[in-house]
């Protein structure tokens, strides 16, 4: 039996939410604020019975305005309740106990094997009506004063008056066919156990600390009450029965002097005033007070508050999830609950990568046998993880993944498995085979290199090492250069740089899966038509010449007609040069139609593509440069020629002092090793002293400018 399905409505950001829940892992991902914690809170109020907790704020921005537009006006004839919800959806199979749910079945056909549970805090008609009601003589009394306070602070004070708790079975086919559980008498504790382990642990490693130590008590608490342990426990009561007698012997001579001049103050009667000190070694305060947690160093050993917070983290949570394992398992009087269900909230908190790693390699290992007891009762256990780590997510299955993205007052939850099959989804063979290499690169490229992606708010793609070295240093020229008091500097942003050669276009269906801002820096890549290139080597008769042609030529050379970028080809559907000479940056801002799932001119896009573009150089000289390097010479010529001592990266340096070779020329034939002339780059920029910039003596490629700005103020 498991749970397949949770869906929130109106709790804080969870507006219209729905997760899908695996037989075991379901890792939990996103940035911060994106509904993490709240999934655990709201499982913990309903199945935990802590509605009491619920507070107005809980309450979702837009429900607010939907509960304030009924509260102010006419209650239509159609009005249903409306508030907090959640539902989980169960299914079982014919070797599960069906004991504990048969009167949750609201069907009775065999074929059919779910339940859907539905917990409500919601606002019912007469509710409504007596709270409106309250409303209006509140009003009466705030409209005679001053400032008189609004609908808003009436509710914060009061909402709990209103809102009622109700627990449901309903009918999957018909909603409004539901058992009432509480005026039924059923109960789900023996259905549902849910219990979390909170972001918030107790973990510090100051000198007095024990928390390490007081879990160790706990985890005996535990052991003592389902029976597993009995033998051990009833040896170490024993043990502790023996040393009360010893101990009674030794207080009796410690306390003689003290005990025969409290007998001497007599009393009403004789023996009034006589007493005696024993021993009574209880185990559970025992253990509590005395239990320390040691770790091993070599031979030596030290108290816990000598190892690194990691490390103490890491023991935390394994000690907490042994406590709550044995709080599923339950007394040997009563069985445990058919569907057990963890949150483990943000593991890797005060923990390094390395141990990251190791947690989450070893999760299943650890719950793999789920609630087992001796006795042979058995259960599954599902546990869902939420993390903000990459280290996390890069050693995890990725169909353990569910990403939980934004979407102004909602967060919705994507099942990552489901991403392949975007890829895949072609009826043509070819397009399928190529979505499928496309998938296998994306996966192996994330888990090696750029899980954190995950975590972004923007991205940024670029070609190589060149623009990988140097876009650091322009990110900070385009903070500086072009200050504004409207929006974050483009450094302060959380922005994930990849390194995705000229093959952007791979990440296109996962880019929209995230819904990430997206910035693609690129290279024009301006080529001959196929066709002129064979036209060309049929008519040379020169077999060495013939070898030279190539189909990629500069943007100014006449055979010049198509752009053969990948990436350009894709986004935009086109090949055509001139096509792309004439875009403005607002022509290139692009949206995914969810209909035809190709990507749309749109003016509030999340994606751009830049290239070089036409632009003029100190000297007010006009260029259209076909790639980075030729882009740069164009604007930078002069820098490099003040310091061709310093850039051994170029060959042919002195090229750069014949004005008969243009930047394009300086690219094709002085380039030697790419990262080292980005490297010479930085290295020969100097700061401008009177305002304090960096890397003011080189001039950024207008088409980067152009896109960095746009990604800035993209909100």
């Amino acid at each position: 039996m498991k749970i397949t399905r949770i869906e929130v409505k109106n709790y804080r950001l969870l507006k219209d939410f729905s997760i899908d829940l695996e037989d075991e892992l379901s890792l939990v991902i996103g940035k911060n604020n994106c509904g993490k914690t709240s999934l655990l809170s709201i499982l913990d109020i309903f199945l935990n019975e802590k509605t009491k907790d619920f507070s107005f704020n809980d309450f979702n921005l837009d429900f607010k305005d939907e509960l304030k537009n009924i509260i102010e006006s006419d209650i239509p004839e159609t009005y249903k309740p409306i508030g907090i919800t959640l539902k989980l959806c169960i299914e079982y199979n014919s070797n599960d106990d069906l004991s504990n749910i048969s009167d949750l079945m609201m069907d009775l056909d065999p074929a059919n094997n779910k339940i859907v549970l539905l917990f409500e805090y919601v606002l019912t008609f007469d509710k409504l009506k007596q709270l409106k009601d309250d409303y209006s003589l509140f009003r009466i009394k705030e409209d005679q004063k001053s400032v008189p306070k609004e609908l808003f602070f009436f509710l914060r004070n009061n909402f709990s008056k209103y809102f009622c708790v109700y627990k449901k079975t309903i009918d999957l086919k018909n909603e409004t066919n539901y058992i009432d559980l509480d005026k039924a008498k059923i109960s789900i504790k023996n259905v549902i156990n849910y219990k979390f382990i909170s972001a918030s642990r107790e973990v510090s490693n100051k000198e007095n600390n024990k928390s390490l130590s007081f879990l160790s008590s706990k985890i005996y608490e535990k052991l003592e009450t389902n029976d597993e342990h009995q033998s051990q426990i009833d040896g170490f009561k024993d043990v502790l029965c023996d040393a009360d007698e010893s101990l009674d012997g030794v207080y009796k001579e410690i306390f003689k002097g003290t005990i025969e001049k409290v007998r001497k103050f007599g009393g009403i009667k004789p023996d009034d005033t006589s007493i005696e000190i024993v021993s009574t070694l209880q185990h559970k305060e025992l253990l509590q007070a005395n239990t320390t947690v040691m770790y091993m160093h070599g031979s030596n050993r030290l108290p816990e508050n000598y190892n690194g917070l990691g490390y103490m983290n890491l023991i935390n949570i394994i000690f907490e999830i042994d406590i709550l394992i044995n709080e599923f398992k339950k007394s040997k009087s009563e069985k445990p609950a058919d569907i057990n269900l963890l949150f483990i909230e943000e593991p890797e908190a005060h923990t390094h990568p390395q141990i990251q790693y190791i947690f989450i390699k070893n999760i299943k290992d650890l719950l793999k046998d789920g609630i087992t007891r001796d006795d042979g009762e058995k259960r599954k256990l599902q546990y869902i993880v939420s993390t903000h780590s990459s280290h996390i997510v890069s050693e995890s299955d990725f169909n353990d993944i569910k990403y939980l993205r934004s979407e102004g007052n909602n967060v919705i939850a994507k099942n990552l498995k489901y991403l392949e099959k975007d890829y895949t989804e072609s009826t043509i063979d070819e397009e399928k085979k190529i979505g499928e290499q496309n998938y296998k690169f994306l996966k192996q490229y994330l888990i090696l290199h750029r899980t954190e992606l995950f975590f972004a708010d923007k991205a940024i793609f670029i070609e190589g090492d060149t623009e990988r070295i140097l876009l650091p240093a322009m990110i900070k020229k385009i903070d500086t250069e072009n200050p504004t008091s409207s929006e974050i500097p483009l450094l302060s942003q959380n922005i994930s740089i990849i390194e995705a050669g000229n093959y952007s276009h791979i990440f296109e269906k996962f880019i929209d899966f995230l819904g990430i801002k997206s910035l693609i820096i690129t290279d024009i890549d301006s080529a001959m038509s196929d066709e002129k290139m064979k036209e060309l080597k049929s008519a040379e008769t020169n077999e060495i010449l013939k070898k030279k042609i190539r189909q990629k030529v500069k943007v100014s050379d006449s055979n010049a007609s198509i752009t053969t970028n990948s990436s350009l080809n894709f986004f935009y559907g086109d090949r055509d040069l001139n096509v792309f000479l004439t875009k403005t940056i607002d022509q290139l801002k692009l949206k995914k139609d969810n209909s035809t799932k190709k990507w749309m001119n749109n003016t509030d896009g999340n994606l751009v593509c830049v290239y070089q573009t036409k632009e003029k150089n100190l000297l007010n000289e006009e260029y259209q440069a076909s790639s980075f390097e030729d882009s740069f010479f164009h604007l930078n010529r002069q820098f490099i020629i003040d310091n061709k001592e310093s850039f051994n990266s170029l060959k042919n340096i002195n090229d750069f002092d014949d004005n008969t070779k243009d930047a394009y020329d300086l690219a094709e034939n002085c380039i030697d090793k790419k990262p080292s002339f980005a490297i010479e780059i930085l290295l020969n920029s100097k700061k401008d002293e009177s305002s304090g910039n960096d890397f003011t003596n080189w001039q950024m490629p207008d088409y980067i400018r152009q896109g960095l700005l746009w990604l800035r103020d993209r909100t």
